[in-house]
């Protein structure tokens, strides 16, 4: 499997925990926003459901940075490879990049969710009076958790039995994402195992 060595400090949690005290606050008022300005059902239903795919992606990251081997990406990146230093610099920070995908940004979409989930219910009270907002609220809800549950379960099973596949992915992602911008988020220079 991956690598076992933490690089987790005491910053980088206050770190993690500020910002993702900022990422919950911004994304809950944009969700308020939204919700109070769109008047569209189905526009509502759809940005619910990029939130939902969101936090499911970006479990199936966590998940295979913990299980990737760091070896296939030495081959890759001695041919340089496009993404291939990417992927040993995620590997080489498992921890930080399991914990930033499956509990910073798998969290705030969860309660992003949620929070769209309760505005999609006023909406649709606005459309149809009769409907019991009790029994709305629980469909709703449980409508949420089924699919945010059931698609991390299937893309823990991607995750695992692809995990190079999934890094090589995200790293060529990293790669072009740093050229396009300049950006260099893998910005240690790549070192073979030992070296």
């Amino acid at each position: 499997m991956g690598n076992n060595k933490s690089t987790v400090s005491g910053r980088y949690v206050l770190m993690v925990g500020t910002a993702s005290f900022l990422l919950a606050v911004i994304f809950f008022w944009f969700s308020e926003l939204l919700a109070g300005r769109v008047k569209s059902l189905i526009l509502s239903f759809l940005f619910l459901v990029i939130i939902i795919l969101i936090g499911i992606l970006a479990d199936i990251v966590g998940t295979a940075v913990a299980a990737a081997e760091e070896s296939p990406f030495h081959a890759k990146a001695a041919k340089r490879v496009r993404g291939a230093r990417e992927g040993v610099y995620l590997i080489r920070n498992a921890d930080r990049v399991a914990n930033i995908c499956n509990d910073v940004i798998g969290d705030i979409s969860g309660t992003v969710s949620g929070a769209l989930g309760i505005a999609l219910v006023l909406q649709i009270l606005l459309y149809w009076k009769g409907i019991n907002q009790a029994l709305l609220n629980m469909l709703v809800t449980a409508l949420i958790a089924a699919f945010t549950v059931g698609g991390k379960a299937a893309g823990k099973r991607i995750a695992i039995s692809r995990a190079n596949e999934v890094i090589f992915l995200v790293g060529k992602l990293l790669a072009a994402f740093e050229e396009l911008t300049g950006i260099k988020i893998a910005r240690k220079k790549y070192r073979r195992a030992g070296k």
